[in-house]
Parts: structure tokens; C-alpha cells; sequence
């Protein structure tokens, strides 16, 4: 089984071996997986769990295991590629495809932050700044960074796809109308305050309402107006099970969707939240966690 996150989370590989007199491996050794001619996972064995019937259980993880370790940096003018960058070089971490995310940075400190952390704010930060969302992954044992929109897949879902979809829409996660930040002037004594709303919406909703801190460098109006640009919009969620599968489908690809659920139809390009991959001798199954996406009423 193999499973991807698109952020925050290492590649998961887990099997079953059985213990015989030839087999011998140990945590840290590395483990590559191939089928049906797909160079799927290349990582390194984190766990082994043995039973009384000889069998074991091996739990393996990509390179993004590394990024729970925790550490300090404090950096300026840089891009997200150029912190990813600096950050393989300190953990010794092999690189792959590194698309430029042009944002500079002015200045991060990250005190005692779990690397995922430290880059997520670093690309956090740029998605704001620059509109494109980014993608952090590890593609065979290499660490790639790709703008969202290079992950879009051919593949399409649609009824006959899988054996059960769950689709969710909320206002509850993640959803914010009105964006209010606020930062303390130090000339003046007093706080300064920038506010970006959605009066349409809050009739709708009401007001939903996120409060932040700005720091000294931050422009308060574009940031404000940015956010409320992100977060101003439902979440929408589908959750497939047992979907044909697919290898190039990973955490951050994107799928077209076509998909009639009761009271509407979902009809364009959603991304892969989480992606679960079952392989059999003759069977390749996904369990699919996709979110974003447009509808037809």
C-alpha cells in the first residue's frame, strides 16, 4: 500500500514479508518499489512488526520523513525553492525538479519549527503573494517542487470510476469572509488595522471572520485583500474509494471530475488531498480524498 498526502505528511510504503532463512534487511535500509513497469517508491525501512506466524509488517517512508525533524533558521530574501534548497543541502536530502516560485521572501524566523512547517510557511507565503500553489513531494527518492498546475493529470472520474464517492461542501473549514489584520505601529503607539470583506457573502453567512498579526515588512491592504481572495470561497470535498488506478496519480495531482451527486454535478478539475494506492498481483485500487473543484447547479 502506498499513500500520499499533498502536504505535511512523508510517502508511505507498508507490506507483508515472510520471514525465511535468506531474508535479512534492517530499519534504514533502503526499499524500492516498482509495478507494472512504474518506478512507484523509492524510501527507507522505518518500522518492522513481526507476528508468530513468521509474517512481517514493514513500514517505509520517502525522503519527507526527514522534515519532522525540527530545527532553527532565521533567513531573508529568499524563495521557497531556494529555503527547500537550503534545507536538502543542511539534511543532506537528494533534489529533483525545482520550479523558481519568484517570490522573495524579506525576512523568517522559524524557531524550533518542524521543517514541513518552515516550508509550508515559506510556500504559504508565496501562494499569497503570487496566486500559484506549490507542490512539495518525493518523486522516486528525489525532492521536487512544482507549481499545482503542472501535477494536472488526464484522468477522469466519474460514476463508474469507483464503488462509493462521499462529496461534502461547508462554510465550516477554512472558509473566511472577512479578513482582519492588525499590526502594532511603533511610531505611533497605536495599532494599524486593514480590513478586506465580502459584503455579499457575510449577508449570505454571516461574518466569518479571521484575525492576524502583520509583521513591520508586510504591505497590510494586499495582504488582507489576497487573503480574503483565498479564503472567500466553500471547501469542497469527494471522497472515491476502490477507483481504477492510476501510478502518476500522487498527493497534489490534479483529476478532472464529472460527477452527478444528488443535487448537482461536479464538473471540473479537483486536486488530490490524499491518494492511497492498493496493489494486488493483478489489481491496482485507489482510495481517493480530492478537494477544490467547481459545480453545475
Amino acid at each position: 500500500m502506498w499513500e500520499t498526502h499533498r502536504k505535511g505528511t512523508p510517502g508511505k510504503l507498508t507490506f507483508n514479508v515472510i520471514k525465511d532463512g535468506m531474508l535479512s534487511f534492517h530499519e534504514g535500509d533502503e526499499v524500492i518499489f516498482e509495478y507494472d513497469g512504474h518506478k512507484i517508491f523509492k524510501g527507507f525501512v522505518f518500522t518492522k512488526k513481526r507476528s508468530n506466524n513468521r509474517i512481517i509488517t514493514v513500514t517505509c517512508y520517502d525522503q519527507l520523513r526527514y522534515f519532522k525533524n525540527k530545527d532553527t533558521y532565521v533567513y531573508s530574501k529568499k524563495t521557497a525553492a531556494q529555503v527547500l534548497l537550503m534545507i536538502a543541502k543542511d539534511f543532506k536530502l537528494q533534489i529533483g525538479t525545482v520550479d523558481n516560485t519568484k517570490h522573495i521572501i524579506p525576512s523568517m524566523v522559524e524557531d524550533n519549527q518542524e521543517l514541513f512547517t518552515i516550508m509550508e510557511n515559506a510556500m504559504s507565503e508565496t501562494t499569497l503573494n503570487t496566486k500559484s500553489l506549490y507542490v512539495l513531494y518525493d518523486d522516486f527518492g528525489a525532492l521536487n517542487l512544482r507549481e499545482a498546475r503542472t501535477l494536472k493529470t488526464d484522468l477522469l472520474i466519474d460514476q463508474q470510476s469507483g464503488e462509493s464517492f462521499e462529496y461534502t461542501t461547508s462554510i465550516d473549514d477554512n472558509t473566511y469572509n472577512k479578513i482582519k489584520l492588525v499590526r502594532e505601529n511603533k511610531n505611533t503607539g497605536k495599532r494599524d488595522v486593514y480590513i478586506a470583506q465580502d459584503g455579499s457573502k457575510i449577508n449570505q453567512w454571516g461574518v466569518l471572520q479571521l484575525t492576524e498579526k502583520l509583521e513591520e515588512k508586510d504591505n497590510g491592504k494586499a495582504k488582507a485583500d489576497s487573503m480574503l481572495n483565498f479564503y472567500n470561497r466553500k471547501s469542497r470535498k469527494l471522497h472515491m474509494n476502490k477507483v481504477f488506478g492510476n501510478p502518476i496519480v500522487r498527493g497534489g495531482s490534479q483529476v478532472a471530475v464529472l460527477l452527478y451527486v444528488g443535487d448537482l454535478t461536479v464538473a471540473n478539475f479537483m486536486m488530490v488531498e490524499t491518494v492511497t494506492h492498493t496493489f494486488k498481483e493483478s489489481d491496482h485500487r485507489m482510495d481517493l480524498k480530492l478537494i477544490g473543484g467547481d459545480f453545475i447547479a
